[in-house]
């Protein structure tokens, strides 16, 4: 979910200005009709994408723009158990955040549906409305659940025309009249000759009670009939929404059947509203705005919706506009849903049900990331003070990757320091300051990775190479927990919260490069002293330990480790020894191989090393090395230009470029049996760096 500063909407054009108002038959941003692209059957528009790719802010613009002008609910689902109904009211069932409406069950999802599309029809949820309070309940020993689910009756019934006064009243009356009709219908306990016995912790009896309150309010009519035609087995005389509420609570196959039972009655509620009139008149069609479906409740609702549609047999056509997100990758493959990127929605979709699956029924569009260009608008706005660097945008938009969250908090870090009248490079971008005073890593990373515990191992960890160097460190550093061990329990984590799919052993711990990098930051800006076990110089130096114990494999890692724990100097002797004693024509690639990857390495802490890195690649520092002859002076001029051009951030000058041909140049005629591979390097590797792109390695 998207949250805290609103995510630009660059690049959404075509969903939220084309593809929504051929759905809705509404224009966006006018008072004016339009055409539909579809008369009978419609998709469910699924959004997908990872945290901060901007879903919610899609769904807040949708209902900004659309709310008041057609029938509309805006409702975000929360995982079951995750909001305490003895909270505030926020995180009540129905409660409202600024994302919507939050609801943790299937049965959340449909009464808040109903309270908010209700006050648009003349005659709201006659069906829906006796199964839901034939399926609601409480545990009559606590307070909170039983105000919870009257408050959130109360306010169907208010926003269905049934009942008037405040919310507070007309929960109070309800939760007095159940529970008084509940006691009534209890048996007598032995310890309690007033005859005030215990109705039981199964809900069966509370449910009974709620039902029978509303069937006394509120007299039965076609509903019943509706509801026994979906049990055509009971005996005559049985009433159906009695069992209903059994089936309910009994759980397992029953309360599924249940919960199709009553999303048939919320679609057939909804194609009653919108009778021959409304169509007559091409009034829009209603819109449902759902956010995180890959939660429980959601994916259960929104599986039964296309279930729904997809039989042939199905009496309803509801003509229900949803819009729908999802963390993560698009579901399925193959025939069932359409995939569409956003572009492809300007002037058609192009969907149309291709067979009777259910998820034939979806049209699956990604989120983009932003472009270069989008993120120069996200600079300027509102900026003042001190001038931008010519290449803060391109350095911006390497760093996040185009990521719309990420982007948004960095250009409103900048605009705030430039307000200051501070100067901005591209290396001072992850140093500035959020709005409220913290490092904007440390705001980001909170964001992205929501669970505290896991972030704080994620960040020590994602120092390590892979799995198993991750798990060897978290041993050092005595990480433990009462799950499984640390380094599976972060890959588990990152994996549920969809940044990545299964993580073999042998693979990065961290696979986003964005998350890499932000990690990498919080663990250099929070290391604690050179001295300290938990301290950077010392995790390195471990790291590099346990790479070097595996040979040739991991040379190229226990090189990367020991540049970033500022051991230059010894990655230089080591690159140049190899280099003067290996003669074998297939050692040159491992060669490269070694150097490109050691040079990777992230800088040391600004407290513990100064960043010379460009000056010596131009030799500008090659009076400080009197001890090195030519050979050794050129591997350090080469590792320092590409360490350097390894960041992100850094744009690739034209000398950097240049002086990275002319090193390898001229270690290419000093090595008679790797002149050819050093030759093809020396040609390749400037225009790779000059286009940010991998450098190639001969033979690869």
């Amino acid at each position: 979910m998207d949250r805290a500063e609103d995510v630009p909407l660059y690049g959404r054009d075509p969903l939220l200005r084309a593809l929504v108002p051929r759905l809705t038959g509404l224009k966006y941003d006018e008072r004016a009709r339009t055409a539909r692209e579809f008369q009978r059957d419609l998709p469910v528009v699924l959004l997908t994408g990872r945290h901060g790719m901007g879903r919610s802010a899609v769904l807040r613009e949708l209902a900004a723009h659309y709310r008041g002008r057609l029938p509309l609910a805006h409702i975000r689902i929360a995982p079951a158990g995750a909001f305490s109904t003895a909270g505030p009211r926020g995180a009540l069932p129905g409660g409202t955040d600024a994302d919507g409406h939050v609801v943790t069950d299937l049965v959340g999802v449909l009464a808040e549906l109903a309270r908010q599309l209700a006050p648009s029809y003349r005659r709201p949820f006659p069906v829906l409305l006796p199964g839901l309070f034939a399926v609601s309940s409480w545990n009559p020993a606590d307070g909170a659940e039983r105000d919870a689910t009257c408050l959130r009756l109360a306010r169907l019934l208010i926003a269905c025309r049934l009942a008037e006064g405040s919310e507070q009243d007309v929960r109070q009356a309800w939760a007095a009249a159940v529970e008084a009709r509940a006691r009534a219908a209890a048996p007598p306990a032995p310890d309690a000759p007033d005859g005030t016995g215990s109705t039981g912790s199964t809900g069966v009896s509370m449910s009974r009670a709620l039902h029978g309150e509303y069937a006394h309010r509120y007299r039965a009519g076609q509903e019943r009939d509706w509801y026994r035609a979906r049990f055509p087995q009971l005996p005559p005389g049985t009433d159906p929404l009695a069992v209903l509420g059994d089936w309910y609570h009994q759980g397992g196959d029953y309360r599924r059947a249940v919960e199709r039972t009553l999303v048939a009655a919320f679609r057939h509620d909804v194609a009653g509203a919108y009778g021959r009139l409304q169509r007559w008149n091409r009034e829009p069609w209603p819109l449902v705005l759902l956010d995180d479906v890959h939660l429980l409740a959601g994916r259960r609702f929104l599986d039964l919706l296309l279930e729904h549609r997809a039989t042939p047999e199905s009496p309803e056509r509801e003509e229900l506009v949803v819009v729908a997100t999802r963390l993560g990758e698009p579901p399925g493959s193959g025939l069932g849903p359409l995939r569409r990127e956003l572009p492809d929605l300007v002037r058609a979709s192009g969907w149309e049900r291709r067979d009777t699956s259910p998820s034939a029924g979806l049209l699956t569009v990604p989120l983009t990331p932003l472009s270069r260009d989008d993120v120069l608008p996200l600079l300027d706005t509102g900026s003042a003070g001190a001038p931008l660097h010519p290449y803060l945008a391109s350095a911006l938009h390497a760093l996040t990757g185009g990521h719309p969250a990420a982007t948004a908090m960095l250009c409103s870090a900048v605009r705030a320091a430039t307000r200051e009248g501070r100067a901005v490079a591209p290396r001072d971008l992850l140093d500035l300051s959020a709005p409220d005073g913290r490092p904007v890593s440390e705001a980001l990373l909170e964001r992205l990775l929501p669970d505290r515990r896991q972030r704080d191992r994620l960040t020590l960890l994602s120092l390590a190479r892979d799995s198993v160097a991750a798990e060897a460190l978290a041993a050092r550093l005595r990480l433990a927990g009462p799950e499984q061990l640390p380094a599976n329990a972060v890959a588990d984590y990152l994996e549920q919260q969809h940044w990545q799919r299964l993580t073999p052993p042998e693979s990065p711990l961290v696979t986003d490069p964005l998350l890499q990098r932000l990690l990498v930051h919080e663990a250099r800006r929070l290391s604690p002293g050179p001295d300290d076990s938990r301290g950077w110089q010392e995790i390195h130096r471990f790291l590099q330990n346990h790479h070097a114990q595996r040979g040739d494999e991991g040379e190229a890692d226990a090189l990367r480790h020991m540049l970033a724990a500022g051991g230059v100097e010894t990655v230089v002797a080591s690159l140049a020894e190899v280099f003067q004693s290996e003669q074998d024509e297939r050692g040159a690639g491992h060669w490269l191989r070694c150097l490109r990857y050691a040079a990777t390495a992230p800088t040391p802490p600004e407290r513990d090393w100064r960043d010379d890195r460009l000056r010596i690649a131009l030799g500008a520092h090659d009076g400080r090395y009197p001890h090195l002859d030519d050979t050794e002076r050129c591997v350090n001029r080469l590792l320092h230009a590409l360490w350097y051009l390894s960041e992100p951030h850094t744009e690739p000058d034209p000398d950097t470029c240049t002086a990275i041909e002319q090193e390898l140049a001229y270690l290419s005629l000093r090595h008679p049996s790797w002149r050819v591979a050093l030759g093809q390097a020396a040609r390749r590797w400037p225009a790779a760096a000059r286009d940010k792109r991998p450098l190639p390695v001969p033979g690869q």
